[in-house]
């Protein structure tokens, strides 16, 4: 799903609410200019490839994935929904998962505006809030 009219700037919050399936392998959130220029791609992988119980971010430049980023604690269950927030600057994205913890990301496009927004993979997604 790709959100039209969707604008992020920095320093705003957007807020996501999930609920992943019950055999869900992974979803994931797409930020940035369009499908071959993503800022953030946020990636909770319960059981995916190698990955299991991981969230895997990347960026995309000219169509071309970066060095992936993995984090191990894992703060988000099959069949229950859950709330994360992401904000970022200019240097870094900022990822506050449902159970409170930090987590970061470089923000390597470096930009302080994204129109391009986009959900995919094995979870319903219940609402987006940008505040």
């Amino acid at each position: 799903m790709k959100m039209q009219e969707f604008s992020l700037k920095e320093g705003q919050e957007l807020k996501i609410r999930v609920q992943p399936n019950d055999d869900s392998a992974r979803f994931a959130i797409n930020i940035g200019h369009d499908a071959d220029n993503i800022a953030l791609h946020f990636n909770p992988r319960f059981d995916s490839g190698s990955d299991v119980n991981t969230i895997v971010c990347n960026s995309k430049s000219g169509g071309s994935w970066g060095e992936e980023q993995r984090e191990g604690h894992f703060p988000f269950a099959r069949g229950e929904e859950s709330k994360f927030y992401i904000n970022f600057t200019m240097d870094q994205f900022y990822i506050k998962l449902p159970d409170g913890r930090m987590m970061d990301f470089p923000n390597r496009l470096g930009d302080v505006k994204y129109d391009y927004f986009e959900v995919k993979g094995d979870a319903v997604f219940h609402g987006v809030k940008i505040k």
